[in-house]
């Protein structure tokens, strides 16, 4: 996935409603090279749901359009480490990506690079109560360089609609979720 791997990342969907609660998103390419992503999303449901969907690392997939499946999981010590088969269509084949992710002490998570077929990727997740609590205000942050003869700004373009329709998803879920 480039939002996997352009997230831990997303397809062509449309983008309904929820979506709209999307206070901003940044997309950029890198003048070293790379793509970097930054966003400020509102989610309806708690932190503590927010953080159990994007934690819930054998999932993850369920949070993305792009095809990808989980490979290896071992969880050791707070430490994920996720070993992910992405397919995308600008990225013809699957591709690896192995990262680390950890939680964060004030809520959230930060996930980086340990191999695959990736030259850097670093997101971290930031998430505050927001409303009566029953919300969840996130910053986000995603750098992506792939090993690939596919332009940046191709790049810059597909991890745009896959972050919008990977904030879509987990919005849906959470709010699924948070009626349970």
């Amino acid at each position: 996935m480039l939002a996997v791997a352009f997230v831990s990342m997303v397809g062509w969907g449309t983008v309904n409603s929820l979506a709209a609660d999307l206070d901003r998103l940044d997309v950029a390419t890198e003048s070293e090279g790379g793509v970097r992503a930054t966003a400020h999303v509102l989610f309806p449901a708690s932190p503590a749901v927010v953080q159990s969907l994007l934690s819930d690392y054998q999932h993850w997939p369920d949070l993305f359009e792009v095809r990808m499946r989980v490979a290896e999981l071992i969880i050791r010590d707070g430490v994920a480490t996720v070993d992910l088969r992405i397919e995308h269509p600008l990225m013809p084949g699957e591709h690896r990506l192995v990262t680390e992710s950890r939680s964060l002490e004030q809520g959230g998570l930060v996930t980086d690079l340990t191999g695959g077929d990736f030259t850097r990727y670093h997101r971290v997740w930031k998430l505050a109560a927001a409303g009566e609590g029953n919300q969840t205000r996130a910053d986000f942050e995603l750098v992506v360089e792939i090993k690939s003869m596919v332009p940046d700004w191709l790049v810059a373009m597909a991890m745009r609609q896959e972050l919008e329709a990977h904030f879509r998803i987990v919005k849906e879920k959470a709010l699924e979720q948070s009626k349970r």
